[in-house]
C-alpha cells in the first residue's frame, strides 16, 4: 500500500478525464505553473493497490522541469471503471491501455513511461509489445517476473479474502491496521478507506494473479533498446533490491537506488526521485538528439 503524501493539489496539477477508443480513464495533469511546455510528456502507471494519487508528491517537480505530466488510474481502479470480465485484466489487456493512452498524451510526440510495481509490468507490455514511440522507460520498484516477498503475501490474501469476504473486510483486516500503525492521518485513511472499496473486485483480483504469476520478460525488454531507469528504494518488499539490481545489469539499464525508501519512492522520498527522473529524462532526450543530427 501507497500513503501518498498529501491529498490537495498543489497548483499547476488538475484532474481530468482521458478519452480513449478503450474508455474514459481518469488522471492527474501537471503543467509547468509558467505555462511553457517544451520537453516531451510524461505518463505514469500506479501499481496494484495504488492510484494516479501515488504520484502526487512528484508531479509538479517532474512537470517544472518543462513537462506535461500525466498520472492515470489503470482500469478497474479507484476512478477510472472497468468491466467483471478478467480478460481485460491480463498484464496484456492493460498494457493495451497504456499504449493507447501513451499515444493521446504523447500527440505525437515521444513520450517518457513510468511504472510502478505492478504497474511496471503492465507498462513493459506496452513498450514490447505496442506501438507508441517512447522516450524512455523507468521501472519503479518493479522486478523482472513474479512479485515476491511480503508484497506477494499480501496478493495471495486478496485472492483468498476479496472474493469472499469482500473488499470491507480486507480494508479492516489488512489496509487500516497498517495505516494505523504507520500514523496515517484520519484525512488520509479516509481516502485510502475509498479508494479501495471504489476498485472493481474483478479488477483487483485478477491483477493480483498476474502479479503473482507473470513471466520475466527482461531480455524481450532489453531488444527493445529503449533508455531505460530501474529505481527502487534500498529496503524494497517487493521485489528484492538485488532482483531489481541484476535486472538493470541484463538491460544496461542505469539503476538508481532510493536511500531510506522502501516500495514507493515517489510517496517516500519524492524529491530524491523526481530529481532522478528528471535528469534521466533529460539524458535520454539530449541522446536523442544528438543521435538525429547524427543521422
Amino acid at each position: 500500500m501507497s500513503t501518498p503524501r498529501f491529498l490537495d493539489l498543489p497548483p499547476g496539477v488538475a484532474p481530468q478525464k482521458i478519452e480513449t477508443p478503450l474508455g474514459t480513464f481518469a488522471a492527474l495533469e501537471a503543467l509547468p505553473v509558467n505555462g511553457v511546455v517544451e520537453r516531451w510528456p510524461a505518463l505514469l502507471v500506479p501499481g496494484l493497490t495504488g492510484s494516479k494519487e501515488d504520484f502526487i508528491a512528484v508531479l509538479m517537480t517532474l512537470a517544472q522541469s518543462g513537462r506535461r505530466v500525466v498520472a492515470v488510474d489503470l482500469r478497474g481502479q479507484y476512478e477510472t471503471p472497468g468491466p467483471d470480465d478478467p480478460s481485460a485484466y491480463t498484464c496484456a489487456a492493460l498494457g493495451a491501455d497504456v499504449d493507447t493512452l501513451a499515444q493521446i498524451v504523447g500527440g505525437g510526440e515521444a513520450v517518457h513511461l513510468v511504472g510502478h510495481s505492478f504497474g511496471g509490468l503492465v507498462a513493459r507490455e506496452a513498450v514490447i509489445d505496442g506501438r507508441t514511440k517512447f522516450a524512455s522507460f523507468t521501472l519503479m520498484s518493479s522486478g523482472p517476473g513474479a512479485i515476491e516477498g511480503l508484497r506477494a503475501h499480501n496478493g495471495r490474501k486478496i485472492l483468498e479474502e476479496v472474493p469472499e469476504l469482500g473488499l470491507e473486510h480486507v480494508w479492516q483486516t489488512r489496509f487500516e491496521p497498517a495505516a494505523l500503525a504507520d500514523d496515517v492521518t484520519p484525512e488520509i485513511r479516509q481516502f485510502l478507506h475509498r479508494r479501495l472499496l471504489s476498485n472493481s473486485p474483478t479488477a483487483l483480483i485478477h491483477m493480483a494473479e498476474q502479479a503473482l504469476t507473470m513471466r520475466d520478460r527482461t531480455d524481450e525488454l532489453a531488444e527493445i533498446e529503449l533508455p531505460t531507469l530501474v529505481l527502487y528504494g534500498e529496503h524494497d518488499d517487493g521485489w528484492p533490491p538485488e532482483s531489481q539490481s541484476e535486472m538493470a545489469a541484463r538491460l544496461g539499464a542505469e539503476s538508481v537506488v532510493v536511500p531510506g525508501a522502501v516500495h514507493s519512492p515517489a510517496v517516500e522520498a519524492p524529491e530524491t526521485t523526481a530529481t532522478a527522473l528528471v535528469r534521466f529524462w533529460n539524458t535520454a532526450e539530449t541522446h536523442h538528439r544528438e543521435t538525429r543530427s547524427l543521422g
